[in-house]
């Protein structure tokens, strides 16, 4: 039985089990419409970008399955590095998306999935490395993107050299989590944290991987068809299951804000503060996948008077709540107006599909 926190060690098998059930579902969704991005051995062929792209999430023109590289524990963690083909994704600063070259078609792309074993809550924060080496010389040594794709959601990743076939090891660190937790959380992931993962790559199982093209639905709004994941999905929880009064949804730059009010102020405010918490829990549209990597303040009107005014939301992670980010109040009364204002946009990196949508971020409302 546990106890608290208390985490049964996984043996080897279990490990093993849990990496096919997670790799069966990054082939997920490739049945049809398959081919093979890499026609030649020179460099792989991607569709080319679609023209007049909307400013929001839309179908790409292609997705692709992945090879499990394996799965391990990194202290409170656990972890799951896979790979596919290098592609194209893009990076975030302030309000522009910049497009990342394949610069090397002997690469990968390496994905790294990071969660809490006890409630399966996805970390998406965090600024994770990764030391490539073979027969004990180092291959590559970066830090890995976060990131948001349709089909992994939120994970970390980047294209990373692989000069030859042969047997691979990743290890991974952790630093400890700048990010506020409460809850279960409130004690961990404090620590630095490192996992080795070790691994046989080969092109021919790169290259192998299947890739769905979406030649009649790519460009429009949307999201390619979801994969099932046996592992661990990095959804943030559904409008119904979020504690506390729900005080609604609103839509601003194609991301779905929820914002509810939960009572327990005093396990989830700054330092114990008693009262209440407004939590706010930005997600994609679709999928539900968390957005990180924001600036988001509050003002609470109360007969056309700020009660809070301009106060900065925290970014936090609770086991209830997820991702999310929240503040203290004394509370909230019929007829309040709560606006949010959107002052940094999510600063995550994109693979096709998200890389128009979160830059251009009005100020949302809700009325109690």
């Amino acid at each position: 039985m546990l106890t608290g926190r208390e985490v049964p060690p996984m043996e080897r098998r279990e490990f093993v089990g849990a990496g096919a059930a997670f790799a069966s579902v990054l082939t997920a969704g490739c049945a049809e419409s398959v081919t093979s991005l890499f026609q030649s051995e020179d460099r792989p062929r991607e569709p080319p970008v679609v023209d007049d792209r909307p400013d929001a999430v839309y179908v790409p023109t292609h997705t692709e399955g992945m090879e499990m590289a394996g799965m391990a524990r990194a202290g409170p963690y656990a972890v799951a590095l896979s790979y596919s083909y290098p592609h194209r994704f893009w990076t975030v600063s302030g309000d522009e998306a910049e497009r990342v070259y394949v610069q090397d078609p002997g690469s990968a792309h390496l994905m790294l999935t990071v969660w809490d074993p006890v409630t399966r809550v996805v970390v998406p924060v965090g600024s994770p490395t990764i030391e490539l080496t073979r027969d004990g010389d180092v291959v590559d040594q970066r830090a890995l993107w976060p990131m948001l794709s349709q089909t992994m959601g939120a994970h970390f990743g980047d294209n990373v050299p692989f000069p030859d076939d042969g047997t691979y090891t990743a290890t991974v660190r952790l630093d400890p989590l700048t990010v506020r937790r409460t809850g279960d959380f409130a004690d961990q992931f404090d620590e630095p944290a490192t996992a080795a993962i070790t691994f046989d790559y080969t092109r021919d199982a790169r290259d192998g991987v299947t890739v769905r093209e979406y030649p009649d639905e790519q460009g429009q709004k949307g999201v390619a068809p979801p994969a099932t994941m046996d592992g661990p999905a990095s959804t943030v929880p559904p409008k119904k299951r979020l504690p506390g009064t729900v005080l609604g949804d609103a839509t601003s730059g194609d991301a779905r804000f929820v914002a509810t009010v939960v009572d327990d102020g005093d396990r989830l405010g700054a330092d114990g503060t008693a009262g209440r918490y407004l939590a706010v829990s930005p997600r994609t549209p679709y999928n539900h996948f968390p957005l990180p990597f924001m600036a988001v303040s509050a003002t609470i009107t109360r007969n056309e008077e700020p009660v809070v005014a301009d106060e900065s939301l925290r970014a936090t992670l609770d086991p209830d709540l997820a991702f999310h980010y929240g503040t203290a109040i004394e509370g909230v009364e019929a007829g309040d107006t709560v606006t949010l204002s959107i002052d940094t946009p999510p600063q995550v990196a994109r693979h096709e599909g998200y890389e128009t949508a979160f830059l251009a971020m009005a100020d949302v409302e809700f009325t109690v």
